[in-house]
């Protein structure tokens, strides 16, 4: 469980930054190849976790790593183990495996937040990075009561009105598509087309509040 200590906040345009006032002098590192399983499937039914070695000190994973929880103060990033693969900067968590083929299906409950980003990230992206501001990660986000479509540091609106409890995430390595799901319809809420080039994890931004996610599942009918 993260311990208090002093920090300070901070938001910039791009995205939301968390940062201590101990923070060490960083240096440049290189990412090595993640030592983690690559899907094969070529269903919906991808199970995950999420890594705790690319968790930013403010988030803390519960329930065998499903679920995040945003802790404002969070740990003093000295004292969380250093590792080239850890979001520093920013409150983001990857999920531990990869895709690189086929179609596939997760849900994310949200709870208590005003400001979250869920989709899809480049394995290899720089952890210097938000995601959604770089050309490595592709992610639908909540922020200031609007949903949105973020990557490169563009918005792109997103129409759905309110904030529902519980979405789906459904990407298409294949036929480069990543799409926002209503799954009580169940609808595709907003739809776009990518060209992935790279492995991708399943990717999370968190602010406040908790996700929990809810994978190996299979894809709602009548969504193709």
């Amino acid at each position: 469980m993260a311990t208090p200590v002093g920090a300070a906040r901070f938001c910039l345009l791009a995205g939301r930054r968390v940062t201590s006032l101990s923070v060490r002098h960083r240096r440049a590192v290189s990412l090595p190849q993640r030592r983690c399983y690559i899907s094969s499937s070529t269903g919906s039914n991808l199970q995950f976790r999420l890594d705790e070695r690319t968790a930013h000190s403010s988030l803390d994973l519960f329930k065998k790593d499903t679920g995040v929880i945003y802790r404002m103060l969070g740990l003093d990033p000295s004292h969380v183990q250093d590792n080239p693969e850890r979001f520093r900067d920013w409150a983001v968590v990857f999920g531990d495996q990869k895709i690189s083929s086929g179609r596939h299906y997760w849900e994310v409950t949200v709870k208590k937040s005003g400001e979250f980003r869920l989709g899809v990230a480049d394995a290899q992206m720089s952890r210097e990075d938000c995601v959604g501001t770089n050309s490595s990660s592709w992610v639908f986000g909540y922020g200031q009561r609007k949903w949105f479509f973020m990557t490169s540091n563009k918005i792109v609106p997103v129409t759905l009105v309110g904030k529902p409890d519980r979405v789906g995430i459904l990407v298409d390595y294949d036929a480069g598509l990543l799409e926002l799901v209503d799954i009580e319809k169940p609808s595709i809420i907003h739809s776009i087309r990518v060209q992935f080039k790279a492995p991708l994890c399943p990717a999370f931004g968190l602010w406040d509040g908790e996700l929990l996610t809810h994978s190996g599942l299979e894809e709602p009918e009548g969504l193709k």
